[in-house]
């Protein structure tokens, strides 16, 4: 594997912090990397040395002369007075981009088809959109380009769930594994169920050193746990929180069926005596008792938003958002809300508040309801910037009650990322996620019984997801969700609903993967029925809707599966591997064991340190060889 870009021991200090310290790595061709850590710890920072556009203070990096680099920023770049075909497509003929079809699958999967409906069409002017579609016309311009090395910086950030579905679809077949591509992607993201889905190879940003991990998010955290384990030097909170995760990420996670048998084995045994991460029994019994049986019931509830003034000029009537709907909550109910950007989410959520009055219909609330509403606005904390963190968040209450222990502000604080240090700053000189954090503190200070989160996802870092995650397992109450964040959702919930833009709430008893198949159905048939209403003949390879979500744009004919002689010699190498991996898996302990007892003989740790080199080395062309091995049994 040849590198595109190879780093030398770089070091970037801003002010007084070493944000990079001597860093030294490489982007080889056909990697996938994500890049994860804390906000502020670097990770930015890191994709700007990588693509020149920060010089470090020492060190070199270096590129292959011939390998092209585009880059996805947070901040906007587009020019406001550009159109949106000059945007995406710059100056590409025609004939060039329509008949390319992994362009036309870009445009489908971010701007609605080969017209841009989705951002307005290709004659609109990019200053007239919102955020979200400059982001994805930011996005569609990058794949377009199809550069050597690709670097996306959040590019999940305004997508909606089957947004982020389609982009790590779109990067999997594009980006490809190893030596079958000579292409590259490195991508920062908090969002993790798309980091399991697209990243081969993840780094983790901290203190200035770049730690490098073989998978995804999955991956990333056993062996990050493996490492804290054989060191021993990470405090008992955060192990607690990685054996917390390693328990949800096998007791239910479905987007990782693909782990291979050793990899799950290895989390059995670091989880065996983990328990679930909620009891749901006793917070459900607890949550009964602070609410009682009536919670929030929405009873033939209608909503229709008037039409804007380009609605009118068009001769459209308002939107019907919810249509004759009937939505009881119950004590402890835990709920996540997905659908596509427009179908109404945060106006449910506004209207299961009370905020925002109902067409027609009913809106009924137990008399024992506190509502903690965390909306996207963090303008409410304007007026309390000169404030101290924890003064903010006394103000609310000194003390609550979380997991059935007494807690006080300042515990609640840290388990939230504020330090002691850090607690004492002002509110005005807090970053976007800080804020975000400190929102999140003062609704759960207020000891609300029903919790309302709208995106409680924007602008925090994985690490800190993770202690809201672990702060919420505690909390008794009905919790209504809505994120694009398809891990949170799926770890935080038990039971998901649907707004498909048909004015209903529907049950997903098949969780997020259910809708999206439901969206891609109606796609299908949408265009389907295109087709005939202008005579063209029907896709070949099956009626509308046939096809499956995470394969991406279906082939225009159906693909021959393996024969049965290559599933035999699959499932033989399957059977082979896995052994070998075993017998690995046992020398590599005896070998951890040996470097405990020779701390003091540096040679001996050196020479043993070679021999774990090379068993890593041989694990990881197992590896590869189970994952060809299992494709092939995944197609028969």
């Amino acid at each position: 594997m040849a590198n595109l870009i190879s780093v030398e021991r770089a070091s970037v200090t801003l002010g007084t912090a070493a944000v990079l310290d001597e860093v030294s790595l490489g982007v080889g061709t056909g990697a996938r990397i994500g890049v994860v850590g804390r906000n502020g710890g670097g990770k930015s920072t890191l994709l700007k040395v990588l693509s020149g556009a920060l010089t470090p203070d020492s060190g070199r990096v270096t590129r292959a002369g011939a390998a092209s680099l585009d880059q996805v920023v947070q901040t906007d770049t587009l020019d406001p007075e550009a159109t949106v075909r000059a945007a995406v497509l710059g100056d590409l003929p025609e004939h060039v981009w329509a008949g390319d079809p992994r362009i036309r699958d870009v445009l489908d999967g971010l701007l609605g088809g080969i017209d841009a409906p989705n951002v307005g069409g290709w004659d609109a002017l990019v200053r007239g959109s919102s955020g979200g579609e400059r982001r994805r016309m930011a996005l569609a311009r990058a794949l377009v380009a199809d550069p050597d090395v690709l670097l996306l910086d959040e590019p999940t950030n305004h997508l909606d769930v089957e947004g982020v579905a389609w982009l790590a679809d779109h990067l999997v077949r594009h980006r490809a594994r190893g030596g079958q591509a000579s292409n590259a992607l490195v991508v920062v993201t908090h969002d993790r169920w798309f980091l399991d889905a697209v990243a081969t190879l993840t780094w983790e940003v901290v203190d200035g050193r770049v730690e490098q991990y073989e998978g995804g998010y999955a991956a990333y955290v056993l062996a990050k746990a493996e490492r804290e384990r054989v060191a021993r030097v990470t405090a008992e909170r955060r192990d607690n929180l990685l054996r917390k995760e390693l328990a949800w990420l096998r007791r239910g996670a479905p987007a990782r069926t693909s782990k291979p048998k050793f990899r799950i084995e290895a989390a059995n045994a670091l989880i065996e005596n983990e328990p679930p991460p909620r009891d749901e029994v006793e917070l459900v019994r607890f949550a009964t008792t602070r609410l009682g049986k009536d919670v929030i019931d929405v009873i033939d509830g209608s909503l229709v938003v008037p039409p804007s003034p380009t609605d009118v000029g068009a001769g459209r009537s308002g939107r019907v958002l919810l249509d004759h709907v009937t939505w009881r909550l119950a004590p402890g109910e835990r709920v996540g809300i997905v659908g596509v950007n427009g179908a109404g989410k945060s106006t449910l959520l506004s209207v299961v508040a009370g905020r925002t009055p109902l067409t027609s219909g009913k809106r009924k609330e137990g008399i024992t309801v506190e509502i903690g509403y965390l909306t996207q606005e963090v303008r409410e904390l304007e007026a309390l910037a000169e404030r101290r963190v924890i003064d903010a968040v006394e103000e609310v209450r000194a003390t609550t009650v979380l997991g059935g222990k007494e807690v006080s502000a300042s515990q609640l604080a840290k388990r939230l990322g504020f330090s002691g240090g850090r607690q004492q700053t002002r509110v005005g000189d807090l970053s976007g996620g800080e804020r975000r954090r400190l929102q999140m503190l003062r609704i759960l200070m207020a000891e609300p019984n029903v919790l309302l989160l709208d995106e409680p996802t924007n602008d925090l870092d994985i690490e800190t997801l993770t202690q809201l995650e672990d702060v919420l397992d505690g909390w008794a109450g009905t919790l209504l969700v809505v994120s694009h964040d398809r891990y949170l959702l799926e770890r935080l919930t038990d039971r998901q609903v649907a707004l498909l833009g048909d004015g209903l709430v529907r049950e997903l008893p098949g969780g997020v993967e259910q809708y999206l198949e439901l969206r891609a159905r109606a796609d299908a048939e949408r265009v389907g029925a295109a087709r005939s209403a202008s005579g063209e003949p029907a896709a070949r390879g099956g009626a509308a809707g046939d096809g499956q979500v995470s394969g991406g744009a279906a082939a225009a004919g159906a693909a021959a599966g393996p024969s049965a002689a290559e599933v035999r010699e699959a499932r033989k190498a399957l059977a082979r591997v896995e052994k070998q991996l075993s017998r690995l898996a046992d020398r590599e302990e005896r070998i951890h064991h040996e470097m405990a007892a020779a701390a003091d003989d540096h040679e001996l740790a050196l020479e043993l340190n070679g021999q774990l080199r090379e068993i890593i080395d041989e694990r990881e062309a197992l590896e590869l060889e189970w994952l060809e091995a299992a494709e092939v049994l995944e197609g028969s």
